[in-house]
């Protein structure tokens, strides 16, 4: 066997991976970074392939996409195509993630929502441009690898894949020795970047670095999208989100397309060191690790569509959604976006977010947005019931009596028999 880490090849264990002597046109997911820099060198060189490069825009700050697709065609992309994929993600994943309130663990669901977009856009452009392979810049120690292949499988079965990080035992020193090597010029115009980045409109994850010393708390430096808190301005300042449906149709009473209404709802939560989770992550590959996240944007967005939902809904209801919520949440993290439960879920979440309708204020302030105000026409509420000062109509004080005899009958009787 060859020393050269790059040769590395290992015996297929899945019907979707790639025979090396059926490689022909490659489709890669290319980001412009160091991974899929040296990958597209790589694959012309190990496998003697063509490639087409896909990058795929949902919203990652600071993007220059010309830049990219020109670094593509100077190492020696045959095509590349740039997808703005923003309103395709904002609705088709974004939304249907708020009307679960889809929370892993304590941290919103992005990149999990990304994935299998970005995958669905590949299987798409793999066949317009005649490819027989998708390759993707994973690792083997990622959720990542298993939501976009099990998109290409489910998809695109006639396709076959080729992960060349899980394989190729290339560290970041070698990659950047090859990189080197070969002419290929760093993401960033240097030759490390402080940690492991993934990001799009609906927040951000870093990893790598101290991140991996639990021991170790964070780094000003990790912070490129939330202020941090004891940074941010000392008076508070209070936005209001206004829903149709369950989904976020205005700012502080203006109606904004989706995708602006995400970004401004960021900027300002941003501002006021709101989206910040440190979180222990457990990944479904078995590993535990540790990411922190940015996601401004949803620490407003979130909040204020579970609260108004709250609002709209009876007892039953609400206890009864948080177990979908949860069943949603964990499918998505476990890269079963194709999973009909998960489109069996969405049919309730569709019924439930029909009466989710009405504008939720939040009060934020140094890291933290606190519901202040709530207000909808399909509130299952009545002040002159709640008041203290009011009595009568739908509810009878003097009633009560009775249903605390019977609502802690069985409670009472069991008392008895265990302690007399």
């Amino acid at each position: 066997m060859s020393d050269d880490p790059t040769q590395t090849s290992f015996p297929r264990t899945a019907s979707y991976e790639a025979d090396p002597e059926q490689v022909h046109r490659v489709l890669l997911l290319y980001s412009g970074g160091l991974d899929t820099s040296v990958m597209l060198k790589w694959i012309q060189d190990r496998y003697d392939a063509e490639v087409v490069c896909l990058t795929v825009n949902l919203g990652q700050p600071g993007e220059d996409y010309a830049v990219i697709e020109d670094k593509a065609r100077r190492l020696g992309a045959v095509e590349c195509h740039v997808v703005d994929a923003r309103a395709e993600f904002a609705r088709d994943f974004v939304v249907p993630a708020i009307k679960a309130n889809a929370l892993y663990g304590d941290y919103p669901l992005f990149t999990a929502l990304g994935r299998p977009l970005i995958a669905k856009l590949a299987v798409e452009q793999a066949r317009a441009s005649g490819c027989d392979t998708i390759a993707h810049g994973c690792t083997g120690k990622g959720n990542d690898q298993v939501r976009i292949e099990a998109t290409v499988a489910t998809l695109g079965p006639e396709l076959k894949v080729i992960a060349p990080v899980r394989s190729w035992q290339m560290g970041r020193e070698e990659e950047i020795a090859y990189a080197r090597e070969h002419g290929i010029p760093v993401k960033g115009g240097t030759e490390t970047t402080p940690y492991s980045i993934d990001d799009n409109l609906w927040g951000r994850s870093s990893e790598g670095r101290w991140i991996e010393d639990l021991s170790h708390a964070p780094e000003d430096d990790v912070f490129q999208l939330v202020t941090r808190p004891e940074r941010a301005p000392d008076e508070p300042e209070t936005v209001s989100i206004g829903f149709e449906r369950g989904v976020p149709v205005c700012l502080n009473g203006e109606r904004l397309e989706l995708v602006e209404l995400i970004e401004r709802a960021a900027e300002i939560a941003a501002r006021h060191g709101v989206g910040i989770v440190d979180h222990i992550e457990d990944r479904i590959v078995g590993l535990k690790v540790r990411d922190i996240y940015e996601a401004p944007a949803a620490a407003l967005i979130l909040p204020a569509h579970q609260e108004l939902e709250r609002l709209v809904g009876t007892i039953h209801q609400n206890q009864f959604k948080g177990q979908l919520d949860r069943q949603w949440a964990y499918l998505v993290y476990a890269g079963l976006w194709w999973e009909p439960l998960r489109g069996d879920l969405d049919a309730y979440m569709e019924s439930v977010n029909a009466r989710v309708t009405g504008t939720i204020g939040l009060k934020l302030y140094k890291g933290h947005a606190r519901v202040v105000t709530r207000e909808s026409p399909n509130a299952v509420y009545d002040a002159s019931l709640a008041s203290f000062e009011q009595s009568g109509g739908l509810f009878s004080q003097t009633a009560s009596p009775g249903f605390i005899e019977l609502w802690s009958l069985q409670s009472r009787m069991a008392w008895r028999l265990h302690n007399e």
